[in-house]
């Protein structure tokens, strides 16, 4: 059996508790990651294909192991040329250069402005050379997301380079309906919103939601990073996105007092809650992404080529956020948009991501496999947690869970301490240098962890 390893923050089949998924940060601060990573593995596996999660590490002494287990590594990257990535872009080109194995890379995206000005990239091409020449060593071609990341690379000087979009919208092969289930949205209709903090906080999509929560009742905003969920379920605000209170995730905002506010660790929970609401719209690509794969019409406000190309990729309803009115009314953004472009185009998009896959040596579900039945089933089966939710309340079933945890880490770090303590008494009988402190012993690291989600459980408890 052919075996693929996959890079993702984890398989679509593990089940982890919230409180474990936030500590462990499984969708790599974003999880809108999760969406184009379970996407691929559910291609991917094949009755001759066993698809394994890598998790998002990049680390060149594993080569060797990866060599020897596995046929393939997979590599479904979103915006990966930008100067904020570029230490783990280079991380990933020592790894990819110590394969012997081959190397496909599955929708990379550039990212820069709406005016598609690659100014901003410059300083990164160095490293962008690097990974595209290692992998194209390894592959017969790229797959990039859109026009704006072709035009790019060709510019650097790669010529097989090929337009697939993302894996995320193929979730479900062929087929894509979406349909506008209402004439019209009305102060009744349920209406998901989404949006980053850069968005919110230098593009004026705050004052946007806070006209859309004055008229619609039902309005719901959807956060997607790490430090979201982690404000939603601990009330932490130690990240530097929790200096952003404007944005509904902060507990100071009405949104989050109303628990009008979700975070998902799980594409599968996240998609199917959607099926529930009317509408979709705001800056978050995959967060749109995720209402078209439960059917639901989405918008996306784009305000970088990132989200841009893919919106001109698919045929995906978008406005540019800039000069959009603070004012506007998401009755209009669903008057205005059609979905002709996206459901009548996807089948064609879709051979041509296939063809891809073909040209690279990786089969797919669609056309070697059951179509994703025996994926869909195994999911099924599972029980995933549900999305996160504004911490609220201090009844006792809201904190049992919190506390479970805390004392089930300070356990597992004290046994740790014990351990290392130990160790140190060795080392120091045998008369070798002590490797550790104890001034930066596990114990003291332990109240580091968990004082803090500690001190606002107690805090909320007597509230």
């Amino acid at each position: 059996m052919k075996r693929i390893l996959l890079r993702s923050g984890k398989s679509p089949y593990d089940v982890v508790p919230l409180e474990e998924a936030l500590h462990r940060d499984v969708i790599a601060t974003n999880s809108g990651n999760l969406i184009f990573s379970d996407a691929a593995h559910k291609i991917l596996e094949t009755p001759g294909t066993e698809v394994v999660s890598h998790g998002m590490r990049a680390e060149v002494a594993a080569a060797g192991r990866i060599n020897e287990e596995y046929d393939a590594f997979v590599v479904p990257l979103a915006n990966a040329f930008r100067p904020s990535f570029e230490s783990g872009l280079q991380r990933l080109t020592r790894l990819i250069g110590k394969l012997r194995i081959p190397v496909v890379v599955l929708g990379v995206g550039a990212q820069t402005g709406v005016t598609y000005d690659p100014a901003r990239l410059k300083s990164i091409e160095p490293a962008v050379r690097d990974f595209c020449a290692a992998v194209l060593e390894r592959s017969a071609s790229i797959g990039v997301r859109g026009e704006f990341t072709e035009t790019y690379l060709k510019g650097l000087g790669f010529r097989d380079v090929e337009v697939i979009g993302c894996p995320s919208l193929f979730m479900y092969g062929k087929e894509l309906a979406v349909d506008k289930r209402v004439e019209a949205l009305t102060t009744d209709s349920r209406i998901a919103v989404n949006g980053s903090h850069s968005a919110v906080r230098s593009q004026g999509l705050d004052r946007v939601i806070d006209h859309a929560h004055a008229r619609y009742p039902r309005l719901r905003f959807i956060g997607q990073n790490t430090s979201d969920a982690r404000q939603l379920h601990w009330r932490d605000l130690t990240h530097p996105n929790a200096r952003v209170t404007t944005i509904p995730t902060h507990p100071d905002h009405p949104m989050y007092r109303e628990d009008k506010v979700r975070v998902y660790v799980d594409p599968v929970t996240w998609i199917d809650d959607l099926r529930a609401f009317d509408f979709s719209f705001g800056s978050r690509i995959h967060g749109n992404i995720a209402a078209l794969l439960a059917g639901t019409p989405a918008t996306v406000l784009c305000g970088d080529s990132r989200t841009l190309e893919l919106c001109r990729y698919f045929g995906i309803p978008h406005r540019l956020l800039d000069g959009l009115p603070q004012d506007i009314d998401p009755a209009q953004l669903y008057e205005e948009a059609d979905f002709g472009e996206l459901t009548g185009g996807h089948q064609e998009r879709f051979e041509r991501f296939t063809g891809f896959l073909d040209r690279n040596g990786l089969e797919n579900t669609f056309t070697h496999g059951d179509g994703g039945a025996a994926f869909e089933a195994r999911m099924r089966s599972l029980d995933f947690p549900a999305g996160v939710r504004p911490w609220n309340d201090a009844d006792l079933v809201s904190l049992t869970s919190r506390f479970g945890w805390l004392q089930h880490r300070m356990t597992e770090l004290a046994s740790d301490n014990a351990q290392l303590k130990r160790d140190l008494a060795r080392a120091k009988a045998a008369g070798k240098p002590a490797a550790a402190s104890s001034g930066s012993s596990v114990y003291r690291r332990a109240r580091r962890a968990v004082g803090g989600p500690l001190r606002r459980a107690l805090q909320s408890g007597r509230q």
